[in-house]
């Protein structure tokens, strides 16, 4: 993999926006999960307990159904923050894995978990 071509700065920027988002999605996790002590990095939905009436329990499972999605959506949300931390760390941040070209600036910024340039990306959606 290619080391990056950004700018330190810009990087030191990125870190700090991406350290934040992951405090923030830990945060909005642990309110309705526990970290699965047995597979790093994964979360398990919690099981509500409102109580024993049917109602109750009709409410718990339309919780936990809610919840599970969402648990699902975090966590990838999560992996991606720390993929791109990773990067960091060994000098890859900013360069598609699919071309080795630098991903620019712009796309970063608005998306800091970015690891593909718009072009590759356009093609891997179909979207030429």
């Amino acid at each position: 993999m290619p080391k990056t071509k950004l700018n330190p700065q810009f990087i030191k920027t990125m870190k700090e926006t991406l350290e934040t988002e992951k405090v923030k999605l830990e945060t909005e996790l642990s309110k309705f999960t526990k970290k699965n002590p047995n597979v790093d990095g994964d979360f398990e939905a919690t099981y509500p307990e409102y109580g024993d009436k049917s109602d109750e329990n009709a409410q718990e499972i339309t919780q936990y159904l809610t919840n599970k999605p969402l648990e699902m959506q975090l966590e990838k949300m999560l992996r991606d923050v720390n993929k791109a931390l990773k990067n960091m760390e060994d000098g890859s941040y900013g360069m598609c894995k699919y071309c080795d070209e630098p991903i620019e600036e712009k796309r970063l910024e608005a998306r800091p978990t970015s690891g593909a340039c718009v072009s590759c990306k356009k093609t891997l959606t179909q979207e030429v």
